[in-house]
């Protein structure tokens, strides 16, 4: 099956060089995954690099530790989308939330969501850091505040995405907004899980290669989307649908 669509490709390190960039912007378009994820000083570069591609540009703001001020956030995400940056990545923050200053929480995500209108924002929500009650409330928040997705983890906590937290997330948002499963993906049997538990991205730094096994991998989310395509391009029809391509 091919999840090459539900990748963003992702290099954060502060040590990370233009040679890097170029090397990850190559990968991206040779595997066709949906977006690279970069630090915002090279937003330009990589969108001149994916000028001939359908690869978009993500970077994120406030990142990793999301305590900055508002009106930084606001102004880094502005800065983002003039560079050419097609999506944000924001991290929330923290003290905030574990304050239970919700107000602020709100205000911090709407003020960034309105300054960059359609582009898709997401919310890194850290989950390594909250319990289930927080994740919860997190989710929330962000729905309240129009984020388009949820976003695990940075990286640079002291874990990422899990399973559980997905599912919470799912659970508290239904169909509302979309998820990224960030950390500690890195394979494709993982990244697997992580979208039939209701991931609608993957983060990860790790070129993840489909697999195509002749006999396909039913009763997950990428093979139903997979059915739908093809009947929506009339290659196979509802009723003649062999015993090989139902659930």
């Amino acid at each position: 099956m091919d999840i090459s669509n539900y990748i963003d490709y992702t290099l954060l390190k502060s040590s990370t060089t233009e040679r890097e960039i170029i090397d990850l912007c190559n990968e991206a378009k040779e595997n066709s995954f949906y977006s690279i994820c970069i630090s915002s000083c090279y937003v330009a570069l990589a969108k001149q690099l994916l000028e001939d591609s359908n690869v978009k540009a993500c970077t994120v703001v406030g990142f990793p530790l999301g305590s900055m001020s508002t009106p930084s956030k606001v102004f880094e995400a502005e800065k983002a989308i003039e560079d050419g940056a097609d999506e944000i990545d924001m991290v929330i923050n923290l003290g905030y939330l574990k304050s239970r200053n919700y107000v602020s929480v709100l205000k911090d995500i709407s003020d960034v969501k309105l300054a960059i209108g359609k582009t898709p924002l997401k919310v890194i929500i850290e989950i390594s850091e909250l319990n289930k009650n927080e994740i919860i409330k997190a989710s929330e928040i962000c729905l309240d505040a129009k984020a388009d997705f949820i976003k695990t983890s940075t990286g640079f906590s002291k874990s990422g995405a899990t399973l559980t937290a997905v599912k919470i997330i799912k659970k508290t948002i239904r169909n509302k907004a979309k998820i990224k499963a960030s950390g500690g993906i890195v394979d494709f049997d993982t990244a697997l899980k992580y979208i039939d538990a209701g991931a609608d991205r993957i983060g990860t730094s790790t070129v993840i290669k489909n697999k195509h096994n002749k006999r396909q991998i039913r009763n997950t989310k990428v093979y139903k989307e997979y059915i739908e395509t093809m009947l929506h391009k009339g290659a196979i029809k509802k009723d003649h649908i062999t015993e090989k391509f139902k659930d």
